[in-house]
């Protein structure tokens, strides 16, 4: 899900909006990831997000998104080697995967978009330390979204933090900023040099997303045409929230 759009900055009211959105979906995550566990489908885990969001009075923004063919669920939910835009169905986890939730919620016109990924039961040393560094890559390059601050500031830093620990970032794909619309301008990838790019101001909202993998920066689209998997067939994780650029600093706003 990839696309690109003009930079808007938003109001207050806006961002206030928008934390609604992000609230409705991090309580889908958090739905989700409490019913994670072997023999659950993808499929069941994917319903249990589409009922949190009808709930709270909001709809999806992933489901019919155009692409190959409209995309067919509420969230996109990649395991082991598939990276992002996984596409639920009937497998079924297994003890040892590693499962990455991606979701979107749109809110009053806005949009919360965040993802998170998780061993399922006890996972191996080399995938738990997969899941701990990308994880910390992402608030590594949130620390960087302040007013004045460029793209290349984030990228550079999220980039210089995981190579050195050996892992390896995609160059395909990127975070984007987020609003009325699921993909807008600027594109953040999570790799770059300081002081370069798109300088941050306050009000825009920026949807940050490292996707990390194991043995090789490369991807590969699967024959379902949305699934983006590693090249080499290597573990991939995914972590992402959306934040708002504030002058007090990065305001993260899909969290419950």
């Amino acid at each position: 899900m990839i696309g690109q759009r003009g930079i808007f900055i938003k109001s207050e009211q806006e961002i206030a909006i928008m934390r609604q959105a992000g609230r409705i979906n991090a309580l889908a995550l958090a739905a989700v990831r409490e019913a994670i566990r072997p023999k659950v489908t993808t499929a069941e885990l994917d319903q249990i997000a589409a009922e949190v969001i009808r709930k709270h009075g909001a709809r999806s923004a992933f489901l019919g998104v155009p692409g190959a063919y409209p995309y067919p669920a509420t969230t996109t939910i990649s395991i082991n080697d598939e990276m992002v835009h996984g596409i639920p169905g009937k497998r079924k986890l297994q003890e040892g995967d590693i499962v990455s939730v991606d979701c979107g919620t749109i809110f009053e016109g806005f949009v919360g978009d965040s993802a998170f990924t998780v061993g399922v039961g006890e996972v191996s040393p080399v995938a738990q330390r997969l899941l701990e560094v990308t994880e910390k890559s992402l608030y590594v390059g949130i620390d960087h979204l302040r007013p004045g601050k460029h793209v290349g500031d984030v990228g550079a830093a999220i980039q210089q933090y995981v190579e050195a620990q050996g892992f390896h970032l995609t160059r395909e794909y990127t975070g984007h900023g987020v609003g009325r619309a699921m993909w807008e301008g600027p594109q953040v990838p999570n790799y770059g040099i300081s002081g370069r790019g798109t300088v941050f101001r306050a009000g825009m909202v920026i949807a940050l997303e490292p996707m990390v993998l194991l043995g090789t920066p490369r991807t590969r689209v699967l024959p379902d045409q949305w699934t983006v998997a590693s090249a080499d067939g290597s573990l991939t994780a995914h972590f992402e929230h959306s934040v708002a650029i504030t002058q007090n600093g990065p305001l993260v706003l899909t969290i419950p």
